[in-house]
């Protein structure tokens, strides 16, 4: 079964054969046959550059207690061969288990509806790298004639997310490969897009990886570099209400509680606090980001 968002693409109806002798020969579009693993080739348009050994090992080993449950989808290519259209992982895992034949259902598809399927496929799932996604739209961009705000608007995501994640391209093939290789995160590549110059972001990405910058300490050394003369001054620290009217052991509480919170900072860690002084009690507010930076 094709992705709900196929329709969107103009990718749910099967092609009309080209004289009568073709549409006596074809098959049912959702009959489910034993194909030969051997004659599958991978989908030439796959956006997915790297498959997790691990979680195909998982994957066989519920394809091999519980067996297929979902049929991956084909077309049929030369000489008796056939390309994936959706479900490598499947059969990449079932190529492991040393399975003969597969499930399969085979379908009528351009090159271009051939893509746009494994695209989107992928792009519904959480494990695509941010440059996988990113030259996915590009390419859904390219093969419809697409804007950005038009394809924002069929995939459900807004037309921000979508030039976000485009601009990334822009980023030498160094720096992507870095994100690939998840030696640097998305939003220290968003940083390096400001410095514009190659022989300077690909300076800056070694610095990162060899000082360990988290995205604050990347962000004022690319304002370093960017204007030298000027370096950025430190912000101002807020400062922190004068406790009035409380117990000593209030006192001593809460100046624990604020040289503890130093401590985590000057480990990199980019921890928001905010005091605040009511009638009845103390309040400390303490921001903790989920992603490491």
């Amino acid at each position: 079964m094709l992705h709900p968002f196929s329709r969107l693409f103009g990718l749910g109806d099967k092609p009309e054969p080209e004289n009568r002798e073709q549409e006596k020969e074809s098959y049912n579009p959702d009959e489910v046959l034993q194909i030969s693993i051997a004659k599958i080739h991978p989908n030439r348009f796959q956006p997915r550059t790297v498959f997790s050994a691990e979680k195909i090992a998982e994957l066989a080993q519920t394809l091999h207690t519980h067996g297929m449950i979902q049929p991956i989808v084909v077309r049929e290519a030369e000489d008796g061969e056939y390309e994936l259209i959706a479900g490598e992982r499947r059969w990449r895992a079932s190529q492991s288990l040393g399975w003969e034949t597969i499930p399969a259902i085979i379908r009528e598809m351009t090159n271009t509806q051939t893509a746009s399927v494994a695209l989107i496929e992928n792009l519904q799932r959480e494990e695509l790298s941010v440059i996988e996604e990113a030259t996915a739209y590009r390419k859904l961009l390219e093969m419809h004639e697409l804007t950005q705000e038009a394809l924002a608007q069929r995939l459900g995501k807004s037309q921000s997310a979508i030039a976000n994640k485009l601009r990334l391209l822009k980023l030498p093939e160094s720096v992507q490969q870095a994100v690939l290789d998840k030696n640097i995160t998305e939003r220290h590549a968003r940083a390096l897009i400001a410095l514009k110059d190659t022989e300077k972001m690909e300076k800056m990405l070694q610095e990162i990886i060899d000082d360990g910058l988290n995205v604050k300490q990347t962000e004022e050394r690319i304002a370093e570099m960017k204007d030298p003369k000027e370096k950025k001054k430190p912000a101002p620290k807020k400062k922190k209400p004068k406790i009035k009217g409380v117990s000593k052991d209030m006192r001593i509480a809460m100046n624990t509680i604020r040289q503890s919170l130093d401590m985590v900072k000057d480990t990199g860690l980019d921890v928001e606090t905010d005091e605040e002084d009511y009638d009845d009690y103390y309040q400390v507010t303490i921001k903790i980001p989920k992603n490491k930076q």
